[in-house]
């Protein structure tokens, strides 16, 4: 990875974790694609990371909104969905992989701009964290499904509960990827070097939080998104 390419990587990461801070998700669809771009080999192990890091730190800082119930009946559908996630990544090869990255993203942008608001029901918890532990475990892109079913909660409570969600899931996805070979010295590597990346947004967030439209910065979010994406499909067919 060249200088200039790190450079565009880091400060990815960085606006991805003070989305993740603001809005309670954005990390992986922002940095996945880029990623992907770059270095196929790394997703989606760095961005799970970097995320496990992240939603610390939501936690420590809002911790007590967290919804525990919730979060709970979530992490039981992420069960299977980390196992199918984990056996995608062992069987696609990079190319394949890459285009999944990008289907994702702009999947989970189309299902956002529609609108979709289903009831927080226990077996629409239990549906949307079985689709973001397949996401979340084969292309580190697990957002969607959680924003969708927990878009009702308010900030504080979408924040530590998607944040509770995210940081056990992704120590989910982390060891079952972990049990396929599936992480890499590389992947530690370049982690440890856009750590700090993730501190900035992480530092960023709280003094920007007041001045953030919340409405507006998610749909600057989807629009580099799907930009991000779109770069990714056609470097998969030069």
């Amino acid at each position: 990875m060249s200088p200039p390419e790190f450079t565009l990587l880091f400060i990815t990461v960085a606006i991805g974790s003070l989305l993740q801070v603001s809005i309670g998700f954005g990390l992986g669809l922002l940095a996945a694609p880029v990623i992907a771009i770059f270095d196929p080999s790394l997703t989606p192990v760095v961005v799970l990371l970097l995320a496990t890091g992240v939603t610390t730190a939501v936690l420590v800082l809002e911790g007590g909104h967290l919804d525990l119930r919730g979060a709970g009946w979530a992490l039981a559908g992420r069960v299977p969905g980390a196992v199918g996630g984990a056996a995608l990544v062992a069987v696609l090869p990079a190319r394949q992989l890459a285009l999944l990255v990008a289907v994702v993203v702009l999947a989970g942008v189309a299902v956002s701009l529609r609108g979709f608001v289903p009831a927080p029901r226990r077996r629409s918890v239990l549906l949307a964290g079985l689709m973001s532990g397949l996401m979340g475990t084969a292309t580190s892109i697990g957002g969607p499904p959680m924003a969708m079913v927990w878009q009702r909660l308010s900030g504080p409570r979408l924040r530590a509960t998607m944040s509770g969600f995210f940081l056990a899931g992704s120590v989910m996805s982390l060891a079952v990827l972990a049990a396929t070979g599936a992480v890499h010295t590389s992947s530690l590597w370049h982690t440890a070097l856009l750590a700090p990346a993730a501190a900035i947004g992480v530092l960023l967030a709280r003094p920007l939080a007041s001045r953030l439209d919340m409405r507006r910065t998610r749909g600057v979010a989807m629009v580099l998104a799907v930009a991000s994406a779109t770069v990714l499909v056609v470097q998969q067919f030069v």
